[in-house]
């Protein structure tokens, strides 16, 4: 019987914790202006490494009372877009466009 009880419970536990996580990301969605943990949720970057990226002036982002970071969401989708590489068709297509000039 406290075997059950216990399942039960580590069931319930584990549901919350996904309603938790859903409800975080459904915040998220509805987001332009995020905070560096919105940001990391959103690439999966580590925090660290978005300070890192927000001081070296790599990541756009924007600081209103000089203390507190905030980033744009689109900016943010347009910079993990950067350096686009090109598929292996697209080089083919182009080295034949090259040769027939």
């Amino acid at each position: 019987m406290q075997t059950l009880l216990e399942q039960i419970a580590q069931k319930q536990s584990a549901q919350e914790a996904q309603l938790a996580r859903i409800e975080q990301y459904t915040l998220l969605a509805a987001k332009q202006v995020l905070t560096a943990e919105d940001v990391v949720l959103l690439t999966g970057l580590k925090k660290s490494y978005l300070y890192k990226l927000t001081a070296l002036r790599q990541i756009p982002h924007y600081k209103p009372n000089g203390k507190c970071i905030f980033f744009d969401r689109g900016e943010i989708e347009q910079w993990q877009k950067q350096n686009r590489v090109a598929t292996e068709l697209e080089c083919e297509q182009g080295a034949i466009k090259h040769a027939l000039q």
